[in-house]
């Protein structure tokens, strides 16, 4: 079963998990994998509101009806780079209305694509996190911000070769689990990578601690 396309423009939808604590916080944009919006996604953001940030995930897919895991194939292809940056873009200044001083962004396969899109565009952020974005290696150019990518030395769909010109170019910017493959973010999935997740999750926050501040 499908899903309907909206026929008139909308305010970019999102998930929003917030710190208990009053604003002002540092927020991050989490962007979604192929699959779209998912469980495993919205825990992301309710783990990082208990980390003291401000968490939205926007449903990149909403022009077209909204997250459906039954066509994110169809869905996945349908989204262009333009109009996933301009949602970015809208997101982010929702955030530092919401309340956020400063903004980070990361991303899963998909969202970790439009996440290094972003950095390297000039999108306003403070901090890029990209994890296992594929097609990276054919779009590397010079970040505006601070960034830190996490990818998996096993990975079908990221070349350990491509892994290798994304360390070239940016040198001290790359962690590799290379036993781990893609998706080993992705809690309660035959992908998960338990200690690779565990070590990348410190390191994001120690990465985000570092640029994301308050005031």
């Amino acid at each position: 079963m499908g899903t309907v396309p909206f026929m008139s423009e909308i305010a970019v939808p999102y998930f929003c998990s917030l710190p208990a604590s009053p604003p002002p916080w540092p927020g991050v944009v989490v962007l979604m994998e192929k699959m779209g919006l998912t469980p495993q996604l919205l825990r992301v953001c309710e783990r990082l509101a208990s980390e003291g940030y401000a968490a939205v995930a926007p449903d990149l897919y909403w022009r077209f009806g909204g997250s459906n895991p039954e066509v994110s194939d169809e869905h996945s292809r349908q989204l262009t780079p333009e109009d996933a940056r301009a949602d970015i873009v809208e997101v982010v200044a929702r955030v530092r209305d919401l309340g956020a001083s400063t903004v980070g962004i990361t991303g899963f396969c998909m969202g970790g694509t439009f996440a290094y899109l972003a950095a390297v565009s000039g999108v306003d952020v403070d901090a890029a996190a990209p994890f296992y974005g594929p097609g990276i290696a054919r779009m590397l150019a010079e970040p505006y911000c601070p960034m830190l990518m996490f990818f998996g030395g096993n990975d079908p769909h990221i070349s350990r070769d491509d892994i290798a010109e994304i360390e070239k170019h940016h040198p001290g910017q790359v962690v590799v689990y290379e036993n781990a493959g893609h998706g080993f973010m992705r809690d309660g999935s035959d992908a998960y990578d338990a200690e690779a997740a565990t070590d990348a999750w410190g390191r994001l926050l120690e990465f985000f601690g570092a640029h994301l501040r308050v005031g």
